[in-house]
Order: C-alpha cells, then sequence, then structure tokens
C-alpha cells in the first residue's frame, strides 16, 4: 500500500464540469498536512479547487493545502473545475503530497485529460 494515493472519479472531464477527487494518506509517520497541485500541460490555465471535506473554499484557490487537523480518517474529497474553454485537448497532472516541515515526503501523481 502506498504512503499516499490519489483517485479522481473520472479520468476524461469538460469545461466547467466538476472534478472529484480522493487523497488517502497511509504514512505512518509524521506530517502537516497534503497538498494537491495540478498542472494543464501545454497551457496557463488553472485548475481552480471549489471544496474540501465538504468545506467551500471562498477565494480562488489552484494550489490546495490541507491541515491533516482538518483530514479526519487521513483522508480528503475535494472537488475542483476547470473554468476555460480549452481549444485542445490538454493532458492533466494531477500530483498529491505528503508535506513535513516544509519538505515533501511522499507523492503520488495522476494523469486526466480535458477536451
Amino acid at each position: 500500500m502506498k504512503d499516499i494515493e490519489l483517485k479522481l472519479e473520472n479520468l476524461d472531464f469538460k469545461p466547467n464540469e466538476e472534478i472529484k477527487g480522493i487523497i488517502k494518506v497511509n504514512f505512518p509517520g509524521r506530517y502537516d498536512g497534503v497538498v494537491i497541485n495540478t498542472q494543464i500541460l501545454n497551457s496557463n490555465e488553472l485548475i481552480i479547487y471549489k471544496s474540501y471535506n465538504g468545506k467551500q473554499i471562498s477565494q480562488n484557490v489552484s494550489r490546495l493545502f490541507v491541515n491533516r487537523d482538518m483530514m479526519p480518517e487521513n483522508k480528503v474529497e475535494f472537488t475542483a473545475v476547470i473554468e476555460f474553454i480549452p481549444k485542445e485537448i490538454h493532458e492533466v497532472k494531477f500530483r498529491a503530497s505528503i508535506i513535513e516541515q516544509h519538505k515533501e515526503i511522499e507523492s503520488d501523481v495522476v494523469f486526466a485529460k480535458i477536451s
């Protein structure tokens, strides 16, 4: 079993469609929280995170950090959206990392696409 696992509900999505995912942490040691970064390859556009563990995010956030105190059962369920209309199909890289004292301990990567 991996120390951190990232899963998306769907790996192919459209603009303004809700993206749902879950991060599970199985790391036995200490950590401060998890961060999820997303990169839309061959684009300067961003994915905007809308909520985590049922809590709405009021600002436009393109990089999401969740403190361990906000992670019941060491997991994070999140939603996000892509708000631009792509002119071509883009591959999207999601990367979730365990953070301890500003350092990345472990990570997991998932690739999806937007069309």
